[in-house]
């Protein structure tokens, strides 16, 4: 049986005098869609940026790979994380860069990719990405949607085998939210990625996910597939999918 592709292990991690999360367990198997949900606030972002590297556990581990991130070497740590993209929740975009000059940027600083190698391969994720049309302007003169896939193009320019997602849908209309989970879900089997994705829209948890967690007082609970979130008996499993069902938006959508 294949090993979990990413792990956190007894991990805990606080700020200040407060413990945010407390010797939470969570595996990820290579290939396999999670996303985490649950109340703002309670550490799902935290969550991605402890795998991601941007911050280190109080306690426990986090290993990609069968690999302790932590305990590596730092050139190992940089090959290791150069397997992985993000996309932030603000996009992190750089707007004083073109569209296609933001995908160009990371290609420049990681990789040794010739300056026609990284031209063409930001054309190919712009045009994945369906803002083909759009690499000569900057980002403030696009729309919200089109900046979300400018921020996947470049997340996936390093062809990462495992892709961080944090909250793709945010302030974007039902229509728009149903097109980028469906890029994310192309995307993801035509590289073979793996996923881990928060979001605070249960409609679109459903529709992206193989298992979906909730982070909730400390804990990470696995809910697994819709219809066993749906049908779960924790009370506040129960209280978060209520409140979200009950909402501007339906299941089906």
């Amino acid at each position: 049986m294949a090993s979990a592709q990413l792990a956190l292990n007894d991990v805990s991690i606080g700020f200040g005098d407060g413990v945010l999360l407390s010797k939470v367990n969570l595996s990820v198997m290579p290939g396999e869609c999670v996303v985490l949900v649950g109340p703002s606030g309670k550490g799902k972002t935290v969550l991605l940026k402890l795998f991601a590297g941007l911050l280190k556990p109080t306690l426990g581990q986090v290993q990609i790979e069968d690999k302790d991130l932590n305990q590596l070497a730092p050139h190992e740590q940089k090959q290791l994380l150069l397997k992985m993209g993000m996309l932030f929740q603000k996009n992190a975009l750089f707007d004083s860069l073109s569209v296609g000059e933001n995908i160009a940027f990371p290609l420049r600083e990681k990789t040794k990719l010739s300056e026609a190698e990284i031209q063409e391969r930001v054309v190919y994720f712009l045009e994945q990405v369906g803002i083909g049309h759009a690499r000569l302007l900057y980002p403030d003169e696009i729309s919200g949607g089109m900046q979300k896939r400018l921020g996947i193009a470049r997340a996936l320019a390093l062809k990462p085998q495992i892709v961080l997602y944090d909250d793709p849908t945010a302030g974007l209309d039902p229509i728009t939210s149903r097109l980028i989970v469906d890029l994310i879900l192309r995307l993801r089997a035509e590289n073979k990625s793996t996923v881990i994705a928060v979001t605070n829209d249960m409609v679109r948890a459903y529709q992206m996910a193989d298992r979906i967690a909730m982070v909730v007082d400390g804990e990470i609970v696995i809910t697994g597939n819709k219809a066993q979130t749906l049908a779960h008996q924790d009370p506040r499993v129960v209280q978060f999918v209520r409140g979200q069902l009950h909402g501007p938006l339906t299941e089906s959508q």
